[in-house]
């Protein structure tokens, strides 16, 4: 039986893991590296971490994190955040990652996503596309961690990453970011239907439910979140969880 990858996505500021509302309200989780401890310990499928200051301060992910997020995990991991060159992926994948994620140079640069994909595999190269609607109440492609919004379409855009040779698509909705309400279904059939690689549906899953609500109607190969992973309770008390392998498996029936 298939069952869909379950991701917890992670993000950087500084040294420290946060968690956003809607890309705004940053509040401190903990240690990172402690994080993927507690990820091995409940066997997570894979891992993102996403250095959300990285382009703003010109710079990627820090390569000594990587390395030693690649010694510590069990378990596959991707990362992203300020990547805009080819020796930042080679760097990156010598450190121990598996998977690069790259975000505001792939709209900068389309012909970046095929170098990189022709250089290491399309399988090593994901794009993360950030979408919400804007003042027309048309949904745009945002880049800088949702500050600037692009003139593209969600769908050609997904369409045109897909023609650069992207391996997989993250599409995160900026305004379900954090709300823990369930994702933008609607936005995930789009994209789905627009592209044939494999798409992560992100932002704003609270519950079980959403993944297999996500998986069901809106064809998405893989299902991620933040909140979820990292809250426990009504009150949003810190705790680093993840579901059983049991609970997985009766998810996707």
């Amino acid at each position: 039986m298939f069952r869909p990858r379950v991701i917890p996505v992670l993000l950087l500021k500084g040294k420290g893991l946060v968690k956003s509302v809607q890309f705004k309200k940053h509040r401190y989780i903990g240690d990172p590296i402690n994080a993927v401890r507690i990820f091995n310990d409940l066997k997570a499928d894979e891992l993102v971490f996403l250095d959300i200051i990285a382009g703003r301060e010109n710079r990627t992910i820090l390569i000594d994190f990587v390395k030693n997020v690649g010694e510590e995990a069990n378990m596959p991991f991707a990362v992203g955040g300020g990547i805009s060159d080819i020796d930042d992926i080679r760097r990156i994948l010598s450190a121990g990652a598996e998977k690069v994620i790259i975000n505001t140079h792939a709209v900068l640069k389309p012909d970046f996503i095929k170098k990189a994909a022709d250089t290491f595999g399309s399988s090593t190269i994901l794009v993360c596309m950030d979408v919400k609607e804007d003042v027309w109440g048309k949904q745009k492609v945002y880049i800088s961690n949702g500050r600037k919004k692009t003139a593209w379409d969600p769908e050609a855009y997904a369409r045109l990453m897909q023609e650069m040779g992207v391996g997989e698509l993250i599409v995160q909705s900026i305004l379900n970011d954090g709300k823990m309400s369930g994702y933008d279904i609607q936005l995930m059939i789009k994209i789905s239907k627009a592209v044939t690689i494999p798409v992560v549906a992100l932002g704003g899953a609270g519950k079980n439910e959403d993944f297999k609500i996500a998986v069901e109607a809106g064809y998405v190969s893989a299902v991620a979140a933040g909140s979820m992973f990292v809250y426990h309770g009504p009150r949003k008390g810190i705790l680093v969880n993840y579901p059983s392998q049991e609970e997985l498996n009766t998810i996707f029936i």
